[in-house]
């Protein structure tokens, strides 16, 4: 995936993400906004909020693991594909407090026919890296975009 994009594949990506995102409920309920989307690529941001805090008043692990987490999905659904988590891994590298400004770059590094390798990175408003996320996807043989 070290290829440039065709504007083809970008606006296919870009339609894919449309698309789900209408029905993201979850990410929309976290204030999550996508920034950017290519095919196999994909940059969401989100900011922390206090109902989002946990007892030591830093953002809750599993917010930032959703985070990661939609941007794994658009990165990897971008293709037209529909794919799912097959699994993941989070590494929590610094806390993220309130009114943080968080952004979810992921970033394809193998997509085969079926199973794809994705990284996703978490940085805050100061560029400092917050969390590293690896996912592992699972195409699951229908489109994305459901044609009428």
């Amino acid at each position: 995936m070290n290829q440039r994009p065709t504007p083809e594949a970008t606006e296919l990506a870009k339609q894919c993400a449309d698309f789900m995102f209408e029905n993201d409920t979850a990410s929309k309920a976290l204030g999550m906004e996508i920034i950017d989307v290519d095919e196999g690529y994909a940059v969401m941001t989100m900011t922390i909020r206090e109902d989002m805090l946990n007892g030591h008043q830093t953002c809750h692990g599993g917010m930032l693991f959703s985070l990661a987490d939609s941007a794994f999905a658009f990165a990897c659904n971008s293709q037209n594909h529909a794919a799912v988590a097959a699994n993941c891994t989070i590494d929590f590298i610094r806390p993220a407090r309130v009114n943080d400004v968080l952004t979810a770059t992921a970033k394809a590094q193998h997509q085969g026919k079926r199973s794809g390798i994705y990284q996703i990175t978490i940085t805050n408003q100061e560029n400092k890296l917050v969390a590293l996320f690896k996912g592992n996807s699972a195409r699951i043989n229908q489109p994305v975009l459901v044609e009428n």
